[in-house]
């Protein structure tokens, strides 16, 4: 009887990295801010999303069983991404097997801490983890797509007496990367947890993209914005969806408004509030190139805190691996806060508002 190795479990190569439980500035992966990968209905989605723009292709897939991940449930990789670059600042070593107290977890992104609420995290984990994702995003050959689910794995710990004691959770290499490797997170205003519709938090993402430091604001086209939603509903719908929004201004650090574009199309405008304005930005249907973005930072500082939180018992080792371009502010921006230099292209759709 031929005896055969066990293959070693991908737990098992990793570091485990312990997460920190005072209070961080949130970050955000500026990817997942300006694509359409989650769901923005809290009721259970299974129909795909499927983009496909100027050689961006992002197809996200559910199962019944859980449904698709939604704009909230990412709010637990924006407490992932804040957590691994404050270490990688930190100097640090980091790893994409992370663990914390469902406590930490939930005070972070805004949450209560009732059996009700712990139950709502796992039920999230459940959705990130079942999600798949295929996308040509940061892939070095053309047409190749990487597959991925947002956690590859996750693990209850629990006392003696039943209750939680910590959770565990392995980041796929595609997040990973983007949030340590290169760099491209954005510093977001700790009000967005605060944010209740689904739109709203999509929009914040999106305009906390591309909102910089621009003259006159930055523009979208309506049916530019509706193919970056991903949303299930009508244009129609859509559109009187956004128009509220601009009514209630609900998005922390930003003004929106409304205007009408040289063919008659209608776009959303907007800008900071309070930042300064060197360069206009303008993106139309049939955009064919790549347009930069030019994201400075946003109007919310950073607090305050001790430059290396971190115990040596905790992450003894150097982040060896971090990468050199830091994600440090230039003089160029408007705060003073540690947002990271953006790498986007915006990429628009040929058709007009009807």
């Amino acid at each position: 009887m031929i005896k055969r190795t066990p293959i070693p479990s991908e737990r098992g190569q990793l570091e485990l990295f312990r997460a920190h439980s005072t209070a961080l500035a949130p970050r955000d992966a500026q990817d997942l801010m300006a694509y359409p990968f989650f769901s923005l209905a809290k009721s259970r989605r299974i129909q795909p999303i499927d983009y496909a723009v100027a050689g961006v292709m992002i197809r996200v897939e559910a199962v019944a069983e859980h449904g698709m991940a939604t704009i909230w449930d990412a709010d637990i990789l924006i407490w992932a991404a804040s957590q691994i670059v404050e270490a990688r600042d930190a100097g640090l070593r980091t790893s994409r097997l992370m663990a914390a107290t469902p406590y930490d977890i939930l005070t972070f992104i805004g949450r209560g801490v009732s059996a009700r609420d712990y139950q709502r995290l796992k039920a999230a984990l459940d959705r990130l983890q079942s999600t798949t994702i295929a996308t040509t995003i940061r892939q070095p050959s053309e047409g190749r797509r990487h597959r991925f689910s947002w956690i590859n794995e996750w693990i209850e710990r629990v006392d003696p007496h039943g209750r939680p004691a910590g959770i565990e959770l392995i980041v796929p290499d595609w997040f990973y990367n983007a949030v340590l490797d290169d760099a491209l997170v954005l510093t977001i205003d700790p009000d967005y947890f605060s944010l209740t519709g689904g739109y709203d938090r999509w929009l914040y993402r999106i305009v906390r993209k591309h909102g910089g430091r621009q003259r006159n604001g930055w523009r979208f086209e309506f049916r530019h914005l509706y193919l970056k939603s991903g949303s299930l509903s009508p244009f129609k719908r859509f559109a009187f969806e956004l128009r509220g929004i601009v009514h209630r201004q609900p998005l922390p650090g930003y003004r929106l408004w409304i205007e009408n574009g040289p063919r008659r199309q209608t776009l959303l405008a907007f800008a900071p509030v309070g930042c300064g304005q060197p360069v206009d930005g303008l993106v139309l249907s049939g955009t064919r190139h790549i347009v930069p973005s030019g994201t400075a930072g946003s109007c919310y500082r950073e607090p305050k805190t001790d430059p290396n939180p971190y115990t040596q018992a905790e992450n003894p080792a150097l982040n060896l691996e971090s990468n050199r371009d830091s994600n440090f502010g230039s003089s160029a921006r408007c705060v003073g806060d540690k947002d990271e230099q953006t790498r986007d292209s915006s990429m628009a759709e040929t058709r007009d508002e009807q």
